[in-house]
């Protein structure tokens, strides 16, 4: 945890830096507006610890603006930085172009001024989009026809929602919108797969009241995300617990005689000695074989040996990137990062964009959704 938080303020630090060179380097700031600027960028970096260490003190609505200042910012600047990376790419393009022919492409060059202009113009029309975006909870429909389901039942409907973050932004408001929709698909059973909570979880039993009203007949079951081991494992159980979960770690059973599900452990919880390891291969294969299978898992990675025991993985995790172009870079370690994809022996995976947000309250180009998993009876020919 501690070298999570050294490499992030690292990182966010240094494009803290990149932007204060390439504004100091666009408009010429007087010394009283540069010292203004470093102290707001220190400021803006810190702000995450800042809110925490107010939220000691119990003051939580102080601790929710600040973060929800703080957070905005992130969302802002990094937007600002993929733009000024493009900016650049554009006037390296240019400077190479005029090489070429010096009176054509004279014409498309941008001075840093105006370089920085569009930049915040198009990042701050962005981040006002985005946090619409963030609101805008879509149910997406997957249709699984499969023989592993009994004969007297026509269909089962597992509804998904995955990374809501419930904490100092994702609060009731935002839960309700989402289990809105959660109830408009009547479920028979309801999955949280990991990070239903954030990082600071105070004052939420109001959130678990909302939970609680959500009522499939099958139940409701959530696994382990690596937030859960950040806000406190035994605070998020209880949470969890509360609201109405069942909670499966390193654990699979049989559902009303009609579907298995199998849920394991995020591996977060191996830093703080919580981590319940076992083989999804056991685990599996101690589920009876003629049941569809439900894996609820975390993380959108594999475990080859156990392709083939179960029918369909449920994940999340990625948000997608949760604001293009961070897709680009959660890419890089979860190939499978939004979306259903085949798997051999006849599996499937879906990569759930996640139905809240972390940290910005902001979604671009990667919408929220609520799954709904509708399992078909067909009969083999």
């Amino acid at each position: 945890m501690v070298l999570f938080l050294l490499t992030f303020f690292l990182l966010y630090g240094g494009l803290h830096y990149y932007l204060f060179v390439k504004i100091s380097a666009a408009v010429a700031l007087g010394g009283a507006f540069k010292i203004f600027l470093i102290l707001f960028l220190l400021v803006m970096v810190f702000a995450p610890l800042i809110g925490y260490g107010f939220e000691r003190y119990g003051l939580a609505s102080v601790t929710r603006s600040i973060s929800f200042i703080g957070y905005s910012w992130m969302g802002f600047a990094f937007l600002c930085f993929s733009c000024f990376i493009v900016m650049d790419l554009y006037r390296v393009l240019i400077y190479a172009g005029r090489l070429i022919s010096p009176s054509f492409f004279t014409h498309f060059n941008l001075s840093p001024q105006y370089s920085i202009f569009i930049s915040f113009f198009l990042s701050l029309s962005v981040a006002l989009y985005g946090y619409f975006e963030a609101k805008q909870i879509r149910t997406e429909r997957i249709v699984v026809r499969t023989s592993k389901i009994p004969k007297d039942v026509d269909g089962l409907k597992v509804v998904q929602i995955s990374d809501v973050h419930l904490g100092l932004i994702v609060r009731e408001e935002r839960l309700a919108r989402i289990l809105q929709e959660v109830k408009k698909t009547n479920p028979d059973i309801l999955i949280s797969t990991g990070d239903l909570v954030d990082g600071q979880i105070n004052n939420l039993s109001g959130a678990a009241e909302i939970l609680r009203e959500i009522n499939p007949r099958y139940g409701k079951f959530a696994i382990t995300g690596n937030h859960e081991f950040y806000a406190g494992l035994a605070q998020a159980l209880d949470f969890t617990k509360n609201a109405g979960f069942s909670v499966l770690r390193g654990e699979g059973l049989t559902v009303a005689g009609l579907i298995n599900l199998a849920g394991v452990d995020d591996p977060a919880g191996q830093s703080f000695g919580l981590f319940r390891e076992v083989s999804e291969k056991e685990l599996l294969s101690g589920l009876p074989r003629e049941k569809f299978t439900l894996l609820l898992k975390h993380r959108p990675v594999l475990e080859k040996d156990a392709l083939g025991l179960f029918d369909l993985q449920a994940s999340g995790h990625t948000h997608q990137g949760q604001i293009f172009p961070f897709r680009i870079i959660t890419r890089i370690f979860f190939p499978y990062d939004g979306g259903s994809f085949h798997l051999p022996n006849h599996s499937l995976l879906h990569v759930s964009r996640g139905s809240g947000t972390w940290g910005p309250p902001l979604r671009f180009l990667a919408p929220p959704e609520v799954t709904v998993y509708e399992l078909i009876r067909e009969d083999k020919p």
